[in-house]
């Protein structure tokens, strides 16, 4: 399990994002991540994609991120160890998110 895993799961072209979130954190995480937080992963890596990794993602209900309703796409990345996502021929750089 874990990097590779997610690995495994970011190349999957026949499974849904939403389904290989789930799975990631479902599967690497102890004690499992909820899939509440599928959305806001998916959402997470949309900004990153758009470059805007400074996003403010809505969490879902119940969910706080350092006592707020939203979080910044890249915590959201980071603390959800999202990186293989994220991993394509280009390269991204970006000085303050190293992923």
């Amino acid at each position: 399990m874990g990097k590779m895993f997610a690995t495994e799961l970011s190349a999957m072209d026949t499974m849904p994002i939403e389904q290989q979130i789930n799975l990631h954190l479902q599967y690497n995480f102890y004690p499992p991540i909820p899939s509440s937080m599928v959305q806001p992963c998916v959402d997470a890596i949309n900004a990153y994609w758009n470059e805007d990794i400074y996003a403010e993602i809505e969490m879902p209900q119940g969910v706080s991120y350092r006592g707020m309703t939203t979080a910044p796409a890249h915590a959201i990345i980071e603390q959800h160890r999202l990186d293989s996502w994220l991993e394509s021929d280009e390269y991204y750089e970006d000085e303050d998110f190293n992923v």
